[in-house]
C-alpha cells in the first residue's frame, strides 16, 4: 500500500537521497493538478529514482547541474523500457524544486549561443523591458529577426554595420512569397522594430528602417464573416449542461463570446479577483495591455456562477476557466479557448463561417448594427481603441449601402 496521510502518497521504499525530503511536497503538487493517480504514482516513482540514484552516484544537493536529469534518464533507459512521458514528468519535478528554491542553477543550453541568438535575446529584453510591448507582439516579432539575422550572418559573427538595404530587400524577397498578407506585414513590421533598435545603439543608419519594402495588405477587402444567432442556438444544443466542461464550454461560447464579444485571449486571462458580483462588472485585460471594464449581465453572470459552484476544480490558479484534463490549471493560451470552439462546432454539426473564436466578435456585431446601434457603440462594446477598427461592420450594412450603388449600364438584365 502507499503511504498516505492527506495528499501525501509516497510509499517508504521510495525515500532516499538528497532529493527525498521534497518528494511529499511534490507528490501534494501533483495530486492537486488532478492526474488519475496511476499517472501520479509514475511521476513521483520516477522523481524518487533519480533521487536514489543522484545518491547512488555520490552527487550532494549543492552539486547537482542542469545535465545531471539527462544523465539520469540514460541510465534508466538502458535497464527499462522508454516511457514517453519520462522527460516530461522529471522536467516537472526539476520545476517544482527550482519553484521551491531547492535548485538554483539557471538552464544551460546544450551548445553555446551564437552570436546571432545572443542578439535577438537583447532585442526581445529591449521589446519588453523598454518598450513595453505585450507577449504576444513580442512572439511575433522574434522569429522574423531571428531568421533575418540566421539569413544575414548564418551562425558567424553579427556585425550590424556591415547591413545594407540590399541585405533588407533580399530577405523579405526571400520570405514574403511563402506569408500570406497579414504575417508578411507583421514581418516588415518586425524588421523596422529591429532596425530602429540597432539605429538606437549606433550600430546601424536609420535609412536601413526606410529600406524596408512596404507589403500590401488592403484593408477592408471581405466581409466579417459572423455567426448567426440560429447558428449559436444550434450550438447550444450540442452543449451537456449537467457536466462540468459542459458548464465551462457554456459560459465561454454563448456567454462571453457571443454576449460580450471577447477575444479568445482576453477570456483566457480572466481571473477571479477580474468579478465584481456586487456591482456587476468584469475587469478584462484587453488587445495592447490597457483595462477595461464591462458590464455583467445577468445572463452572463449565472451561467459563470453555475460553472464556479459546480464545474470548477479546486485549484490554487486563479484564472477562472480552467483545463479539464490534468495538470489542472487555467490555459497556456488563447488556443485553448478556440479549441473549445472547434469541438462545439463540430459537435453540433454546425455549418459556421469559421472554427474559430473571432466569428462570435463578428456576430455580434452584425446583430448590434442590424437592431440600428451605430458603429461607435459596436466599438464600444467590441473594446476598439479606434474607430477605424470598426469602419468594416458598415459593409455588412447591405440596407443602407444598396441606394449608395449605381445603377448597372442597359438596365437590369
Amino acid at each position: 500500500m502507499i503511504h498516505s496521510t492527506g495528499n501525501q502518497f509516497v510509499r517508504p521504499q521510495w525515500r532516499g537521497g538528497p532529493l527525498a525530503a521534497w518528494l511529499d511536497a511534490f507528490a501534494d503538487r501533483v495530486n492537486a493538478q488532478g492526474y488519475a493517480p496511476s499517472t501520479a504514482c509514475r511521476k513521483i516513482l520516477l522523481a524518487s529514482c533519480f533521487s536514489q540514484w543522484l545518491k547512488q552516484e555520490a552527487i550532494e544537493l549543492a552539486d547537482i547541474t542542469p545535465d545531471h536529469p539527462a544523465r539520469y534518464l540514460c541510465c534508466r533507459w538502458q535497464e527499462l523500457r522508454p516511457c514517453a512521458g519520462d522527460r516530461h514528468a522529471l522536467r516537472q519535478f526539476t520545476d517544482f524544486l527550482h519553484q521551491e528554491g531547492v535548485l538554483s542553477f539557471e538552464a544551460v543550453p546544450a551548445d553555446p549561443l551564437t552570436d546571432a541568438e545572443r542578439c535577438v535575446q537583447a532585442y526581445e529584453r529591449h521589446l519588453h523591458q523598454t518598450q513595453g510591448l505585450a507577449p504576444a507582439t513580442r512572439a511575433a516579432y522574434v522569429p522574423f529577426v531571428r531568421s533575418f539575422l540566421r539569413h544575414r550572418f548564418d551562425s558567424g559573427p553579427v556585425t550590424l554595420s556591415s547591413v545594407d538595404a540590399d541585405d533588407v530587400v533580399r530577405f523579405v524577397r526571400h520570405m514574403a512569397p511563402g506569408l500570406r498578407p497579414k504575417r508578411a506585414k507583421v514581418m516588415a513590421a518586425a524588421l523596422r522594430s529591429f532596425l530602429r533598435h540597432a539605429c538606437h545603439l549606433g550600430e546601424a543608419g536609420p535609412e536601413l528602417v526606410a529600406a524596408v519594402p512596404v507589403v500590401a495588405n488592403w484593408s477592408m477587402t471581405q466581409l466579417p464573416r459572423g455567426i448567426s444567432p440560429d447558428q449559436v442556438r444550434k450550438l447550444l444544443a450540442g452543449i451537456d449542461r449537467n457536466s462540468a466542461t459542459g458548464r465551462r464550454d457554456r459560459a465561454i461560447l454563448l456567454l462571453l463570446l457571443a454576449r460580450l464579444g471577447l477575444r479568445a485571449g482576453e477570456i483566457q486571462l480572466l481571473e477571479l479577483d477580474d468579478i465584481d458580483w456586487v456591482n456587476g462588472t468584469l475587469r478584462l485585460r484587453t488587445k495592447g495591455g490597457r483595462c477595461n471594464t464591462f458590464p455583467l449581465s445577468e445572463e452572463v453572470g449565472e451561467a459563470i456562477a453555475d460553472y464556479l459552484r459546480d464545474g470548477r476544480p479546486t485549484c490554487p490558479d486563479r484564472r477562472v476557466f480552467l483545463r479539464a484534463r490534468a495538470p489542472i490549471e487555467g490555459f497556456r493560451g488563447s488556443s485553448g479557448i478556440s479549441c473549445i470552439v472547434r469541438r462545439a462546432i463540430k459537435r453540433a454539426g454546425v455549418d459556421a463561417p469559421t472554427c474559430g473564436a473571432h466569428q462570435f466578435r463578428h456576430g455580434l456585431a452584425t446583430g448590434m448594427l442590424n437592431g440600428g446601434a451605430s458603429l461607435g457603440e459596436i466599438g464600444d462594446v467590441l473594446g476598439h481603441a479606434h474607430p477605424d477598427t470598426t469602419r468594416i461592420y458598415a459593409k455588412v450594412d447591405l440596407e443602407a449601402l444598396r441606394p449608395l450603388a449605381p445603377p448597372w449600364p442597359g438596365g437590369v438584365r
